[in-house]
């Protein structure tokens, strides 16, 4: 694993396909508002299934006029797809599959060994320079109300 990106500095810019196959960009999504990036390691796992579930049960609060959220993972598209479906997700899953998990490397958040991204959460600001950050390990689940004084 590379060294995480830290707040103060530029977030790499990317493009990806979401669960629909449309391609989405930092970029794009910064240029109105600031984004929060949701790495997590795989999709219809337990630890992250209850992340997200949390997220789009109080979905307003995590996306709202300040702020858009996309989960990234180094799935394929049609998993995240499927994913989305089955859980009701309505917000974008962004598929970091191929090259495999080259933005999770570019935050510092892809564990080679394993194949995956591990739980990396930033917020990026709409000039592009991440504004707060959060990592935890792998099995470490996220404490979802820290987010609540980065997103006021």
């Amino acid at each position: 694993m590379t060294d995480t990106i830290s707040v103060g500095q530029s977030a790499p810019d990317f493009t990806l396909k979401d669960q629909f196959g449309q391609e989405t960009s930092l970029a794009e999504l910064r240029a109105e508002k600031s984004v929060l990036l949701v790495f997590y390691p795989f999709a219809f796992s337990g630890i992250c299934t209850g992340e997200l579930c949390s997220v789009r049960d109080d979905l307003t609060r995590f996306q709202n006029e300040r702020v858009q959220t996309v989960a990234i993972s180094c799935d394929p598209m049609f998993t995240l797809k499927a994913w989305a479906d089955h859980e009701g997700y309505d917000f974008p899953l962004l598929s970091d599959f191929w090259p495999h998990g080259q933005i999770a490397q570019r935050y510092g958040v892809f564990n080679e060994d394993a194949g995956m991204a591990i739980r990396g959460t930033f917020l990026i600001a709409t000039d592009g320079t991440v504004q707060w950050s959060l990592v935890n390990g792998p099995g470490e689940a996220r404490d979802l109300a820290s987010f609540e004084a980065a997103l006021t």
